[in-house]
């Protein structure tokens, strides 16, 4: 009897081993979500990409993928919403907003939630999570997706914005909207300081994507914030999304057609130049198009022309008497009265 009781406590103490040392692997139980970090893939406007996410299945097990339910999200700059992307539950599959029709599963295997993008464009960017929930091994993978620029310039070009009523009038929603207005979006920190190391300077003060309102300056002087100030981006920290007023900064990357300047034998006003564009298989060029244009290729012009916001601008990249003398830049004519007859036109043909 002895012999029977001392076998059978240590059959319990071994089977207690067992699932102990098993437990210690993950810090969650078994059932718990297994969260993944850190993945960063890069893509260009109007191209393909597919972000990787897998089930890494624990008990070695698979039973396809009847019972798994698998959701992407995109989760806003400050991570405080999600925007759902896709939904899959068995053979049923929805996808939702900008990403209809343009997202699938990739499912090279039963284990593979991946999804496959078509058509990125500059509001893809950021920060993705997928949820792969089967009841036994569930997964949550979170994947940066970057839109790069062209050959060496991969962070595209960020360039302050302000509409035609003037600085300072944007909240946060329509700083976001002007930016897509001009084929961007409103920049992020990371982009912001990337642009100040390589010389941006700005004394006005404009919305990034996670709510905060900053402005790079790389001469420090009296009217931007003092000259014993250090170079530097300047912070005024988070703001009301919806009271505070503030310019924008935005970020567009190379695009996918041709900008040029559209010869004219007269002058033009804005409702001219826009006809203009359009006789000629175009349409009138936007604010982002023209930046990238000008850094991302180098474009250069001394014609001031109208833009699709109904403001007058010139790209120079080689600086020179007449025509911006001391610096590369996109030249800012302002916003004149539409009807006057003064100026030409940019415009922007697609890539078909």
């Amino acid at each position: 009897m002895r012999a029977l009781l001392y076998t059978a406590l240590l059959s319990l103490t071994l089977a207690s081993s067992v699932y102990s040392d098993t437990d210690s692997t993950a810090s969650a139980p078994v059932d718990a979500a297994e969260t993944e970090l850190g993945d960063r893939v890069f893509a260009s406007r109007g191209s393909n990409i597919t972000l990787p996410c897998r089930l890494h299945r624990r008990h070695g097990m698979s039973f396809g993928r009847v019972g798994i339910r698998i959701k992407w999200t995109k989760l806003s700059a400050d991570e405080s919403l999600e925007e759902d992307v896709l939904v899959s539950m068995g053979f049923h599959k929805k996808s939702y907003g900008s990403f209809l029709g343009r997202v699938r599963l990739l499912e090279a295997d039963d284990d593979d939630a991946s999804l496959l993008i078509n058509d990125v464009s500059l509001d893809d960017m950021g920060k993705f999570r997928c949820e792969v929930i089967d009841g036994m091994d569930d997964v949550i993978h979170e994947v940066t997706l970057e839109v790069q620029g062209s050959v060496g310039y991969s962070d595209g070009v960020v360039f302050p914005y302000s509409p035609r009523l003037g600085r300072y009038n944007l909240n946060f929603h329509h700083a976001e909207q002007a930016c897509l207005d001009q084929d961007s979006v409103v920049a992020s920190f990371d982009q912001l300081y990337k642009a100040w190391r390589s010389g941006l300077d700005w004394c006005n003060a404009g919305w990034l994507n996670d709510g905060s309102v900053q402005y790079p300056i790389t001469n420090p002087r009296q009217a931007c914030g003092g000259v014993n100030s250090g170079a530097g981006l300047r912070s005024y920290g988070q703001r009301d999304k919806s009271k505070s007023h503030y310019d924008v900064f935005c970020f567009t990357s190379a695009v996918n057609g041709r900008f040029y300047w559209l010869v004219q034998p007269d002058k033009l006003t804005f409702n001219e130049a826009a006809q203009a564009c359009q006789d000629d298989g175009a349409e009138i060029a936007k604010v982002g198009q023209m930046y990238a244009a000008w850094k991302l290729n180098g474009y250069d012009r001394c014609d001031s022309g109208w833009l699709a916001d109904g403001s007058v601008r010139y790209p120079i990249s080689r600086p020179r008497r007449n025509c911006s003398p001391t610096e590369a830049a996109v030249r800012f004519v302002g916003f004149p009265d539409k009807k006057q007859k003064l100026f030409g036109v940019y415009c922007f043909k697609g890539q078909q």
